[in-house]
C-alpha cells in the first residue's frame, strides 16, 4: 500500500512542478508509509521526490519503530550530534523548484530547511496531499465505519444511563473508558456539556454537576486502525420543556436535510446551506454559529470542509461530518452529528445510533 501511495505522490509532484515533498510526524506521513512517528525535538522527515525513491530520515534511536512500518522505503538515521537537515541537503543537492513541507511540520524544522534550501520556495504539503487523501478507498471507509460503530455503541450506553448528580468531567471520563472498552485504540475527545454549558460547542467538561432539567450535549470520538470517529448526540435529563423540544425538532430536520443533500457533484457549501436554511427558516439562524461539517479520516478535521464559500464538488469517497447545532447563550444548546461518506448516488451515514431526543435520568 505504501509504495502505491508514494508512487501517486511522486506523480503529483511531477504534475505540480514541485521538487520535493517533506512530511514530518502526522497524518501525511502515516498515510504514505503507515508509520505513526512520535513528534520529537529530533527531526523525523519523509522525503519524496518526482524521480527518485523516497527516503525517511529519523533519529537512530527510533530505528526499531520506523523499520516496523517502512518496509520498502530507505531509512536513513542520524546520531545525537548529527545534523539531519544537512543530511537531507546533501541527498538532494541544490533545489530551485518549490518544496512542499508538511502543514504541521514544526517551525523549528521548516526554518532550518528554508535556510538550507535558500534557492527554493516553500509551499504547504496539502497542495499535494489533499488530492491524494480527500477520497477514501474501500479499506479506509471500512476503518471509518468500524470506528464509528464503536462510538455508536457508546452513544447507546449514554442513552440508557443515569447522569444526574454526576460532574461533567466524570461523565467525560466514563465515556472515554467506554470508547476504549468498545474497541477504540485512542480517545481523541469527550465533550460533555450540561445546561447552559451546552450552548458552548467546544465546552471543556468541568465540575458542574449535571441536574434534572439540563440539556446534555455529548460529542466524542477516537481512533481505530488510524481512522477517526466523531459523533454528537443530545440528551435531556428529565422531561424537556416545550421550547427545547421545538428547538430539537428543527435541529433534527436540519441534520436530515444536510445528509439528504449529499451526492456526487453537489458543492460542499450546498450541504451547509441545506442544513442552515432549515434552521434559519425556523428563526434560529443567528444561533447556528459554526460550519455544518468537516472532513475526517486519519485526522479528526481535514478536507473537505462543509462550509459556505467551499465550492468544491463532492466526489465518491469523501467522508465528512454533518453536524448542525443551535445554541442559545446562557440557556441550552443542541447538536446532532453523523459521519457521512459520499457514495456514487447519495450520502451513507457511518453513524447509526438513534438521533432522537433521548430523555435520561
Amino acid at each position: 500500500m505504501s509504495s502505491i501511495r508514494t508512487d501517486r505522490a511522486r506523480a503529483a509532484l511531477r504534475d505540480a512542478g514541485v521538487a520535493a515533498l517533506m512530511c514530518g510526524p502526522g497524518a501525511d506521513l502515516r498515510y504514505l508509509t503507515g508509520y505513526h512517528a512520535l513528534p520529537l525535538e529530533r527531526m523525523t522527515l519523509l522525503v519524496v521526490t518526482p524521480d527518485a525513491e523516497p527516503f525517511l530520515v529519523a533519529p537512530h534511536l527510533e530505528r526499531p519503530r520506523a523499520e516496523a512500518f517502512t518496509s520498502g522505503i530507505e531509512l536513513v538515521t542520524f546520531g545525537e550530534t548529527d545534523d539531519p537537515v544537512a543530511l537531507v541537503s546533501s541527498r538532494l543537492g541544490a533545489v530551485h523548484a518549490p518544496i512542499a513541507v508538511g502543514d504541521r511540520l514544526w517551525a523549528m524544522f521548516v526554518l532550518r530547511l528554508q535556510a538550507a534550501f535558500d534557492r527554493a520556495s516553500f509551499v504547504p504539503a496539502s497542495t499535494i496531499m489533499k488530492v491524494l487523501r480527500i477520497r477514501k478507498d474501500d479499506a479506509e471507509i471500512d476503518a471509518l465505519a468500524r470506528s464509528g460503530a464503536a462510538a455508536d455503541r457508546v452513544a447507546a450506553l449514554i442513552a440508557a444511563s443515569s447522569v444526574a448528580g454526576k460532574r461533567e468531567r466524570d461523565v467525560s471520563r466514563w465515556i472515554s473508558d467506554a470508547l476504549i472498552a468498545e474497541g477504540l485504540e485512542q480517545v481523541n475527545f469527550a465533550i460533555v456539556a450540561a445546561g447552559p454549558n451546552a450552548a458552548s460547542p467546544h465546552h471543556e467538561p468541568g465540575d458542574r454537576v449535571i441536574q434534572a432539567g439540563d440539556a446534555l450535549v455529548c460529542d466524542f470520538g477516537g481512533t481505530l486502525d488510524g481512522y477517526c470517529s466523531d459523533i454528537t448526540r443530545t440528551f435531556h435529563v428529565g422531561d424537556p420543556p416545550h421550547e427545547f423540544v421545538q428547538l430539537f425538532g428543527v435541529l433534527h430536520e436540519a441534520q436530515e436535510a444536510g445528509v439528504n443533500a449529499v451526492k456526487p457533484g453537489v458543492t460542499a457549501e450546498s450541504v451547509d446551506a441545506a442544513a442552515r436554511e432549515v434552521i434559519a427558516a425556523a428563526g434560529y439562524g443567528e444561533y447556528f454559529i459554526h460550519r455544518t461539517g468537516h472532513g475526517i479520516g486519519l485526522e479528526e478535521h481535514e478536507e473537505p470542509y462543509i462550509v459556505a464559500g467551499n465550492t468544491e464538488p463532492l466526489e465518491p469517497g469523501m467522508a465528512f461530518s454533518v453536524e448542525p447545532g443551535i445554541y442559545i447563550p446562557g440557556t441550552f444548546g443542541a447538536r446532532i452529528e453523523d459521519i457521512v461518506v459520499c457514495t456514487d448516488g447519495s450520502g451513507r451515514r457511518l453513524n447509526n445510533a438513534s438521533r432522537d431526543l433521548k430523555v435520561i435520568a
